[in-house]
Formats: structure tokens, C-alpha cells, sequence
């Protein structure tokens, strides 16, 4: 006997928009990525040259050029490894994956704390500038040339993309947190396929025992 199986919850608008928001998101993470490879270097001829005319060596010159390398690599990976988890879980969502689900508000959530704690060194260091000792005069100057080696694009870039990531993860914990989205990850999850039954078997009667000699 055959049973008419159901038809499949239509996948509401809060799990294609939340989905969506993280596609966009792993896009601009990997255009994050090649932009800050390609600006790296005009940035360091441009931070060498202007430091030329300060009064640091050549050795502060060259530690300071490192830690810029070094920054901009390192961001540049984070941002190629964030871009496939970001696909991965809007992939997920759309799989209707309720574990999916959590780990999306635990990422969106170290998110939302990271860019918190990146807008308050900014705002730090511009209330209380870091100070120096007096035999530190040259590293101060070649701080103070950090800022104008990058394009004048690139630190307002930055800053716009920072309040972007913040705002879209906010957006996609939102959205999987409504009514509709709870429901749709929660009847997918109770009708996952289960094995079928067994059929009965009808007990067999016992064998009958042989009828003795007459």
C-alpha cells in the first residue's frame, strides 16, 4: 500500500535573503584579498620613499616594511579562508541544515565582536595617541607615514567594508532568527527520511513431528 508523501515546505524569503547576504560576502572577501595584494606594493615604494627624508636607519625602515607586509598578507589570508565558510553556510541554509543554522549565528557572532573590537582600537588610538620615549623619535615618524603611503581610497575602503561585514552579519542572525525561518528549519528537520518498517512476516506454524510406526 502506497502512502501520497507531502509536498516540500517552500524555502521562506528570510533563509534566500540570509543566504544570499553570505554569498556576497565570501565575493567581497576574495575581492578584498586581490585589492590588498595589488596595493601592497605601490604602498611600501611610497612608505620608503617618504621615509628616506626622516631620521630613522635603514634597519627601523626595513622592520617597519615587514610588519606592513606582514599585516596585509596575513589579512589577505584570513579573507581567502573566510570566503569558502561563508559559501559553505549559505549553502547550508539553503540545504535547510538546522546545525547549519547555529553555526551561522556562532560565526556571525565572533563577527560581530571582532569588527567591535577593531572599531575600538581605531577610536583608541585616535582619543589616546600611542606615546613614545624621546629615543624613539624616528619609529614615531615612520608611524606617522603609514597612513598617507596607502591611496586615499583605500583606509575609507577599509573602514566602509569593516561596517558592511558588521552589518551584514547582523542582518543574517536577524533573519534566521524570525518566525518563518525557525519554523522552515524546524519541519525539515522532522521530516528527514527515515527506514521504512519491515514488513510483518506471519509466523510460521511449527513443524509436525512424525507419526510413529504402527
Amino acid at each position: 500500500m502506497s502512502y501520497p508523501e507531502s509536498a516540500p515546505a517552500r524555502r521562506p524569503a528570510a533563509v534566500l535573503s540570509a543566504a544570499t547576504v553570505l554569498l556576497v560576502m565570501a565575493v567581497a572577501a576574495l575581492a578584498y584579498a586581490v585589492v590588498d595584494l595589488v596595493v601592497l606594493g605601490g604602498t611600501l615604494d611610497a612608505f620608503r620613499a617618504a621615509a628616506r627624508d626622516t631620521s630613522a636607519t635603514p634597519q627601523e625602515i626595513d622592520d617597519v616594511v615587514t610588519l606592513l607586509r606582514a599585516s596585509a598578507v596575513l589579512s589577505a589570508v584570513v579573507a581567502v579562508l573566510s570566503a569558502p565558510v561563508l559559501a559553505g553556510l549559505a549553502l547550508g541554509l539553503l540545504a535547510g541544515r538546522n546545525g547549519v543554522r547555529v553555526a551561522t549565528w556562532v560565526v556571525s557572532g565572533l563577527g560581530l565582536l571582532a569588527g567591535c573590537c577593531s572599531v575600538a582600537v581605531v577610536v583608541g588610538e585616535r582619543a589616546a595617541p600611542l606615546q613614545l620615549g624621546s629615543g624613539e623619535q624616528a619609529l614615531a615618524e615612520l608611524l606617522g607615514l603609514i597612513g598617507d603611503a596607502y591611496p586615499s581610497w583605500w583606509i575609507p575602503l577599509n573602514a566602509g567594508l569593516s561596517v558592511a561585514q558588521g552589518l551584514g552579519y547582523l542582518v543574517v542572525a536577524t533573519l534566521l532568527a524570525l518566525p518563518a525561518a525557525t519554523s522552515w528549519f524546524g519541519r525539515h528537520r522532522s521530516t528527514a527520511p527515515t527506514a521504512p518498517p519491515a514488513p510483518h512476516q506471519p509466523l510460521s506454524a511449527p513443524p509436525m513431528p512424525p507419526y510413529p510406526p504402527r
